[in-house]
């Protein structure tokens, strides 16, 4: 059951999932109680319009399980509820028959498993496992680069982080997908990393990962670097052999795609939603935090998002980060002309499925979903590159 490229035939893929209007019972603020409680519900609407475009195209769904109690995803330590199971493609990746799942073991697994990739000659051969034994230049450095967090340990890799890549583990388990070949590596996706046949293409931003993957992966693939770092399907989408859709210059696509047609859609960037994104990063992570829910702040985001973002980015914006369902099918945000011209062109159909509050969750209808079989072969598109 492999995924070579994003254009063959999708036979089975997984689809997140947000905690239920019953989650926010503990919100006691009734503006914003009602405000998220809308969200869910609206979120599920979504979910449930896009499962139904796929299921038209006979593809097998599958759904991380979210219980209704929200005491069950409450991290005591940090007094924060874990992200639910939303965005899959965040976590895992698929490449050949093989499997990435991001799920450390403990708090120092996240390091330890960069700090080969990234330790001076002179740091110790193996990170010491007691913070106190850590060198304090070596300790500041950790603090960049990994956000380490003494109190906290390992800030990015608290437990209740990965609650959403354990349960996506869980629920691939109960549905067959595994046994197979899984890894653990913490950037092995394919929001990072885009795959195109014997390509894959990773931002140089991720390059201490390349060598974790390119163990796994071996001399099937060549792998190559561009500008840029973070999340690239929300910048970039090779939608069918031949044609990419892009929000700006993302990369030197002369090199990268040769002979490919690009069109770039500059007007449509997170730029267009600049204010809102601004105000929520005012609030980041309250409305997960008990004691918020009669946070002014929160209620203005939640209601300010309801009031005008909604209709404004559902108007207006669209979003490149696509699912392609095979080479004549890609299921897109809303419309754009520009882009259904293009896509008409390559005898491509569009299936607008809005995720209304995208921008709210930060995840498009690629984040939220993950293939993890298709059809077909590993193809060269570009064999003039010869071997890795």
């Amino acid at each position: 059951m492999p995924v070579y490229q994003h254009w063959d035939p999708l036979k089975t893929c997984m689809v997140g999932k947000s905690y239920p209007p019953e989650f926010y019972s503990w919100v006691e603020n009734p503006k914003a109680r009602n405000a998220m409680e809308r969200i869910a519900m609206e979120t599920e609407e979504d979910y449930q319009s896009l499962i139904k475009i796929l299921e038209s195209f006979n593809v097998n769904i599958i759904r991380a399980e979210v219980g209704n109690s929200s005491g069950e995803y409450f991290d005591t330590a940090t007094k924060q509820f874990a992200r639910p199971p939303m965005t899959p493609r965040d976590y895992i990746g698929v490449f050949g028959d093989n499997i990435f799942i991001e799920i450390p073991e403990d708090g120092m697994t996240h390091i330890d498993m960069f700090y080969d990739d990234v330790k001076d000659p002179s740091w110790p051969e193996k990170l010491p496992t007691d913070e106190a034994s850590i060198p304090t230049h070596i300790l500041d450095e950790l603090k960049n680069d990994f956000h380490y967090d003494s109190e906290l340990n390992v800030s990015h890799n608290q437990q209740y982080e990965f609650i959403p890549m354990i349960s996506a583990q869980t629920t691939l388990i109960k549905n067959g997908m595994l046994p197979r070949p899984v890894y653990n590596s913490v950037v092995a996706n394919t929001a990072s990393i885009c795959r195109v046949g014997k390509d894959l293409y990773y931002p140089n931003a991720n390059q201490p990962n390349i060598k974790r993957v390119s163990e796994v992966i071996g001399e099937e693939y060549r792998i190559n670097l561009y500008d840029g770092d973070g999340h690239a399907d929300s910048c970039f989408c090779p939608v069918v052999p031949g044609l990419i859709i892009t929000l700006r210059d993302f990369q030197n696509y002369n090199e990268t795609f040769p002979n490919w047609e690009v069109i770039e859609l500059p007007e449509q960037s997170w730029g267009k939603v600049e204010p809102f994104v601004e105000l929520k990063k005012k609030n980041k992570g309250k409305w997960w935090v008990p004691g918020e829910e009669g946070n002014d702040a929160l209620t203005d985001v939640v209601e300010n998002w309801l009031g005008n973002w909604v209709g404004y980015v559902e108007e207006t914006v669209f979003d490149v980060n696509m699912l392609v369902i095979n080479e004549q099918n890609v299921i897109v945000n809303n419309y754009n002309k520009k882009v259904f011209d293009a896509l008409e062109r390559y005898g491509v159909t569009p299936h607008i499925c809005n995720f209304r509050h995208r921008y709210f969750w930060d995840g498009g209808i690629h984040c939220i979903t993950n293939d993890l079989d298709r059809e077909g072969n590993i193809v060269d598109y570009f064999p003039e590159r010869g071997e890795y």
